[in-house]
């Protein structure tokens, strides 16, 4: 695209700059990162939806998605938001501040999340699995409803992600390993998951967590590619494993 015809790009706010002056150099010593797949629309709200193995994966995917154009904007718990200094950096980010629970509150609170996404046309990025998966070959395990519950009720874009190799950084639940540098990590971004059929309904529990388990077949089949192996047939979940969920962003 050329001209006036060109879709204009969301502007990266100098505080972003400055954070990706330091991270990003820093990352690229531990990490040598290769994209594949589809590329992010230059401007617009979405939601991007990674897998999760890694404490060390949302520093990887944030250097993705400022390599491919979008500033990184994470949703947090709300608790860190009111914590001195940290809660201004996050503020002065755009970073999307989400209720633990699942309560009426919490469905409000991403109804506005949402709006504001839409109104100042940014995206953010979510986690489904909502915590590291406790799958033991670490494959997506069964996701939570609100990167869902987001993008329907934004009627945005749910773009799923798959990644692989930060365990050769800092294995799940383990400790940072340095040396060697410049370890490679694969990064691959899908088209947006179809939500045709599920877009203008009410948002119910069941509906909720069928288009979940589209986004997570989307995530699955991206980190199949990425592995070069199939997934097992059966997706891990924690609750029939007796496996307690902790630090869960969404519901």
């Amino acid at each position: 695209m050329t001209g006036s015809s060109a879709t204009p790009r969301e502007p990266r706010p100098f505080v972003f700059w400055l954070l990706a002056s330091i991270v990003v150099p820093l990352v690229g010593l531990i990490a040598k990162i290769r994209i594949s797949g589809e590329k992010l629309q230059p401007s617009g709200a979405y939601v991007l939806a990674p897998n999760h193995y890694s404490e060390v994966d949302p520093l990887i995917v944030a250097v993705a998605v400022w390599r491919l154009g979008r500033p990184p904007r994470f949703m947090a718990k709300e608790s860190l938001f009111r914590v001195p200094v940290l809660g201004w950096a996050l503020r002065a980010t755009g970073m999307v501040p989400v209720a633990r629970s699942s309560s009426s509150a919490s469905a409000k609170q991403t109804l506005s999340a949402s709006e504001t996404l839409v109104e100042h046309g940014r995206g953010v990025i979510v986690y489904p699995e909502g915590t590291l998966t406790r799958d033991p070959d670490m494959w997506p395990m069964r996701g939570k409803t609100g990167a869902v519950r987001l993008a329907l009720e934004a009627d945005i874009p749910l773009i799923p992600m798959a990644h692989w190799g930060t365990q050769a950084i800092m294995p799940r639940y383990g400790k940072f390993r340095l040396w060697p540098l410049r370890r490679p990590v694969a990064v691959r971004v899908g088209a947006p998951v179809d939500l045709t059929a599920f877009r203008g309904k009410p948002l119910t529990n069941s509906l909720l967590i069928e288009a979940t388990t589209h986004l997570m077949n989307a995530v699955t089949a991206l980190l199949e590619e990425l592995r070069d192996e199939k997934a097992p047939a059966e997706r891990w979940d924690p609750a029939v494993h007796g496996q307690k969920e902790t630090g869960r962003l969404d519901s």
